[in-house]
Parts: structure tokens; sequence; C-alpha cells
């Protein structure tokens, strides 16, 4: 083993009876492909939460919170693995959904699609959710939209807290953000039945919602952070809106980590690889990156748990 250049003998991970996930995940670094990536990821997550001096940009993208990672995240927000979220408006129209009470389900016997709509039951691969659920979900929009002050333009990053604070649900992604100030960041807004309600009570009602008005805020953030570092799930508009805006700063992020199942041979960003960002300057030349070419639902909470165990173990 030439630590030097980082050279390391290939080994393999020694699986016991009482196996401490954190020190499996150290194993793995010896291991070639995704095993490698996925502890250099948990080793890039500790540095950044580590280290007070680094604001975590979390960047949640594909449908996460309807296949079940919605406490994950409200976990990470509470113990200070995300200070920043962008994410898309259907991650949290689901996270609405959940907060009221309603549910995303599994068949254990996948029925036909055709079925399903004459059932008035939706899909999402093999999670699935009834119609009736976005009708409870539509009437509480409509009524938290009509609470809202709209004597002035509402920014989205607002009118998400807004959102957040008529939630009573304390495992709410939404409200967990208002409970501690953490802002949510939600540039796709229109692209989702959030969307699509602020639009129908628009057509009643004043409303004016800013697409721009968030941006202000989220670069004085970009420039005030001390170090950066970003995790994205997936890519999408949640990725390349933070990674756009440190552009305006002097500034680059020292961390990231992006878990995705995309390629880059088509140059979309969901698949771009965090060197390619380098040369944009958004990465640092010198910062620590991997991505971890995987199932996000695998790998987040595999990630999480063995950061948040070394945490406990460490006492940081």
């Amino acid at each position: 083993m030439n630590n030097k250049n980082n050279i390391y003998e290939i080994k393999s991970p020694k699986i016991t009876n009482d196996l401490d996930l954190d020190l499996f995940m150290q194993q793995l670094k010896y291991c070639g492909f995704g095993a490698g990536r996925i502890s250099r990821a948990v080793d890039i997550l500790y540095e950044m939460v580590k280290d007070k001096n680094t604001n975590i940009f979390f960047g949640l993208a594909g449908a996460m919170v309807p296949a079940g990672m919605r406490s994950i995240i409200t976990d990470m927000m509470r113990e200070g693995y995300i200070n920043v979220l962008v994410t898309t408006g259907a991650n949290m129209v689901h996270d609405i959904i959940e907060s009221l009470g309603l549910h995303h389900y599994l068949y254990s016997n996948i029925k036909n699609d055709i079925e399903l709509y004459n059932q008035n039951i939706n899909r999402i691969y093999d999670v699935y959710l009834p119609d009736s659920n976005f009708s409870v979900l539509e009437t509480f929009l409509q009524n938290a939209i009509d609470k809202m002050n709209k004597k002035e333009p509402i920014s989205i990053r607002h009118f998400m807290r807004c959102i957040g604070e008529q939630i009573k649900d304390k495992n709410s992604i939404l409200r967990t953000a208002f409970d501690l100030n953490i802002p949510i960041f939600c540039p796709a807004f229109p692209d989702s039945v959030i969307g699509l309600q602020s639009f129908l009570y628009k057509e009643l009602n004043p409303l004016i919602i800013d697409a721009i008005g968030d941006m202000h805020e989220f670069i004085d953030i970009c420039w005030s952070s001390k170090k950066a570092g970003s995790f994205f799930v997936g890519g999408g508009v949640p990725k390349n809106y933070i990674f756009q805006s440190m552009l305006i700063t002097p500034k680059k992020f020292d961390y990231a980590i992006q878990l995705t199942m995309d390629s880059p041979e088509t140059g979309g960003l969901s698949g771009a690889t965090l060197d390619e960002a380098i040369s944009w300057g958004k990465v640092e030349k010198n910062a620590k990156y991997v991505t971890v070419y995987s199932d996000a639902t695998i790998t987040l909470p595999l990630i999480y748990a063995s950061v948040k165990s070394r945490v406990y173990k460490k006492k940081i």
C-alpha cells in the first residue's frame, strides 16, 4: 500500500456476526467499482459535517419522498447534515400528502395500469397512491394560499415557508425546515401540483409569485459560506440551481457528492460528472468529490447511517 500516491491493495471486506456499518463502509475503501465510491462518499459527508465552517447544500431530485426517504431527509436536517435544501415541487407535494395523514403504498401484486386508472390509483414505478389523496391536498393548498399575505409578490422560498408553517406534522420536510429556519428553494415550482394549484388560485384571486425572488438570498448564502459542500440526490434543476449560483461568487464547492444512475454521454446535467463541474469553475480543483452510480434509495440511507454512526462514536 502506497499512501503517498493513494494506491491501495484490493482487499475483500470482512463480514462478521456483529457487523458495524461504519467499519464495514471503511473496509469498502479497499474495493473497486461502486463499493469504493460509496465508502468515499461516507468519508466526504463526514468531513462536511465535522467542518462547522462548511455550509451543506442538498439537492433533492427524483421521487424520493414517495419512495420512503422522507424521514431520512428530516433527520439529516435536524442533525445539521443539510443547511440549505433545493428540491422539486413534486417532492414537496408528496411531503404534504404524508403530512395530511395520507399515504403512499406498495402492492404485493402489481396491477395492470388500465385497471389502476379505472380504480383511480396512480403509480410511480412500484409505489401507488389514490386520486383521493390529491383532492385532500388541493383543498389544503387552496386554504394555505388563502392565508398568505398577498399584498406584495411572494418568492417561492417564502411560499414554501408559509406552507411549512401551516403543517402540523413534525415529520414533514417543510415543517422541519420552518422549525429550524432551514431555507427550502424550489426553482421548478410550477412543475408540480403546488404550482398548478397556485395557478388555479390565481385565476380567481390576487396572487403574484416572483420566480427569481429567491436568487438574492440564495446567492448571499453562497457568498457568505466560508466553505461549501454539495450533496446531490439525482441531478436536474436542483443540481444546476446550486451549482450555477456559486458562479456569481469568487468561491467554488470544496466538497461534492452525487448519487445518480445517469451516465454522462447524453450531455445532461443529471449524468454530468463532478470533474466536468471543475471546468466550469463550480467545483474547486482540489475539492473532495465522488459520484456514486446506484439507486439513491439504496445509497442515501447507507451513507447517512454510516456517517451518523461515525459521528456518534467520535462525538463531534
